[in-house]
């Protein structure tokens, strides 16, 4: 799914919800699940003009979860490590939105190359 403007965001929304519905995720979990998102997709047109994002239901055993990837082709994060920590910011926000989206979220990994783009991988297991 691209995400080139504002008005892709709710749609984007709605299939993330449509996702952890199928799977049965528990409305805690779906607000966790789409909090996380939306700030991740708020950065990705923020720093990088948008980008694109695959939905896909994943399985680990019995478990099942929602898998969102990020990818962008933007400037890149310079210092990934003070990127993750709480307070830092390189717009005028409170800088809590990398490090609270990991919080939110079971899996997390961040992979950025300056000049080249960043790809942000999350998974949100139904029942963790």
């Amino acid at each position: 799914m691209r995400i080139l403007k504002d008005q892709d965001v709710v749609p984007f929304r709605n299939r993330v919800k449509e996702k952890a519905t199928k799977i049965k995720m528990g409305l805690v979990n779906q607000t966790k699940l789409i909090t996380a998102a939306s700030e991740l997709v708020r950065n990705m047109l923020k720093y990088a003009n948008g980008g694109e994002i695959i939905i896909e239901v994943v399985s680990k055993g019995r478990e099942n979860g929602v898998r969102l990837t990020f990818k962008d082709k933007g400037p890149g994060i310079t210092d990934i490590s003070l990127a993750m920590k709480d307070g830092y910011s390189t717009g005028k926000s409170l800088g809590l939105g990398l490090p609270g989206t990991k919080r939110l979220v079971s899996e997390f990994d961040l992979k950025s190359e300056v000049g080249k783009g960043t790809t942000v991988v999350i998974i949100k297991w139904a029942n963790g």
